[in-house]
This record gives C-alpha cells, structure tokens and sequence, in this order.
C-alpha cells in the first residue's frame, strides 16, 4: 500500500493514479459532507480589513462561548499546531493521533497522561478513533501541568458536532490551556484553511506577531463570521451528522463490522484487513493506517447513491 494513503486523508489524484478511474467516493476525511451553503461575496481586490479580521474572531469566540480576548483566527490549525509546538518546547501527545501531533513535538513522546512534559498535546474527539476523553479528566491533566508551569493543549478540530465534550469555555479561567478548534470539518470546507487558537494573551501575542498583518484571505474572514452565525445551519447539521452515523453504524453492522468511536465525522473499524483495497478497487478511498494494518476509517457519506455505492462494495467480498 502507498504511504500517500496512510499519511493523511484527502489523496484522490493518488488514488486515481495508482488504482485508476477518476469517479471516487472520498470517505478519506472527516470532512462534513454537506458544507455550509452561505455564499461568499468577499472583494477579492482589497487587502482585507482589521475590523473583518475582528468580527470573525467576535463571531467564533462567541460560538465556541468564551471571551474574544482569548480567540485568534489562523489560517488552518494545522499550522498553529506547529507554532505552538516550537514555542512551548517539549511536550509529549496522546497517541494514536494526528501526524500533526507527533510533528509538533518531534523530540517528544506518546503519552497517556501529564508525565514530566512541558506540555501535553491531544485531541477531544481523538482521531483517528473518535473517543471522547470527559471533562474532568482534562481537569484533573490540566491541574497536574499548571502547577509545573506546563501546558495542556487540546485540539477540538472534531467538536463542534458534540459541543458538549468542549473545554473551549474554559480558556481564561484555566489557566495554561490552550485550546484549538477547526473551522473546515465542521462547515464543510476544508479548502478555505480556517482555524482559531483559544488561549492566554501570551500565546495569541505570540500566534499575530508570527502571522502577520494579514493572516487570513477575504474568503475565510467573509465565509467564517457568517456560517459561526447561522444558528439554525449549525443545529441543523448536529443533527444531521448524528443521523448519518448511525446509519453508517448499521451499515457496517450489517456486513459483519463494529463501529467505534463517538465522532459523528467518521468511524473507525478495528479489525478490517484488507478492505482498503477492496473498496479502492470500487473508487472509495478510505483511510488506512501504516501503523495499524488491521484499522481503516470511513467518512460518512452524503447522497442515496454514495451510501447505495458503499453498502454494494462492503457486500463484495
């Protein structure tokens, strides 16, 4: 298997090059499949105003119901991972996880807890197996570091379909917590690279001085303050997403699969040998992992025909 598969999600021109065929169903992410449908009517010919800049955080921060003092916008958490890396120094993430995690402290280690590290790097819901770690262990992690002077850095990218599972409110009033949320997953799309960082005044002074004048384009700072808007959209797709899970539940029940997780973006299945290709071989890139052969994750589809598509290759064994 190509390691262009197992490194991230989203590889379609790979697929199509190594397996052929250009009609692919992409369960490869945990992107929601319906995107948010708002228009975005930016003007693409000025540079982008501070006040727009401004308004998306106030839009977000009060989305995710903590104060905009504590909330900069960045283009993708992905990078503010990696920035926040360099500038707490070493630190130990849970694992399995997100490459992102592991390159963000390169000389760290897979934890389980707070340990001795300077900081500790997870994600709530994890990926790639969509557990759900309670609030009061977090507290109990975050206790443990504050009292070195350590960090507990959560990153939420999956958890504005259950925000119930968030500590994003908690920034400001636990100290030496950083919180990380994704714009794309939630809403849709990806390709605008939107994301926030909630945390201490230290850490976003540090965040604007690396990122500059202009961290963002018109279209995120157009398209973010209005979906963080739109109340009804956002209820209505957390209803959505859980629906569409447990469908997808059943489905692979039904042909002899256990789900896991409680990320409605995705489902994990943990003894699937195999099936990767399989499906590859019907154009549905999944996601499997080089570090567990045995594991294959699946997005949820969106229309009749995808979900059709999918129950006819899980059945050709």
């Amino acid at each position: 298997m190509s390691g262009a598969f197992t490194h991230h999600g989203g590889a379609l021109a790979a697929a199509a090059a190594h397996f052929g065929g250009d009609d692919w169903l992409d369960l490869s992410t945990g992107i929601n499949p319906v995107p948010w449908p708002g228009a975005i009517d930016a003007d693409w010919q000025r540079l982008p105003e501070r006040g727009a800049l401004a308004e998306l955080e106030a839009a977000a921060a009060a989305h995710f119901g903590v104060s905009p003092a504590y909330c900069c916008a960045v283009p993708g958490s992905e990078m503010a991972l990696r920035l926040i890396g360099q500038w707490v120094g070493a630190g130990a993430y849970r694992w399995p996880a997100y490459r992102t995690h592991a390159a963000a402290f390169p000389d760290g280690a897979a934890a389980d807890g707070s340990g001795e590290r300077r900081a500790l790097l997870l994600a709530n819901p994890n990926n790639p197996d969509g557990g759900v770690t309670p609030i009061a262990q977090l507290r109990r992690w975050h206790e443990d570091l504050a009292a070195r002077d350590g960090w507990l850095i959560v990153d939420e990218a999956f958890a504005d379909a259950t925000p119930e599972v968030s500590v994003a409110g908690r920034v400001g009033d636990w100290s030496r917590l950083i919180v990380l949320r994704s714009f794309g997953k939630f809403f849709g799309l990806a390709g605008l690279r939107l994301g926030f960082v909630l945390g201490p005044e230290p850490v976003l002074t540090m965040l604007r001085a690396l990122l500059g004048d202009w961290p963002l384009g018109a279209g995120a700072l157009t398209a973010g303050a209005a979906a963080y808007r739109d109340a009804g959209w956002i209820a209505g797709a957390r209803r959505d997403l859980a629906a569409r899970a447990g469908r997808m539940d059943a489905l692979l029940a039904a042909h002899g699969f256990a789900a896991l997780g409680d990320c409605p973006h995705f489902r994990l299945i943990a003894d699937a040998p195999g099936l990767f290709d399989r499906l590859a071989r019907h154009r549905i890139l999944t996601r499997p992992f080089d570090y567990n052969p045995r594991w294959l994750r699946l997005g949820i589809p969106e229309a009749q025909a995808d979900w059709a598509r999918l129950q006819k290759a899980l059945s050709d064994g």
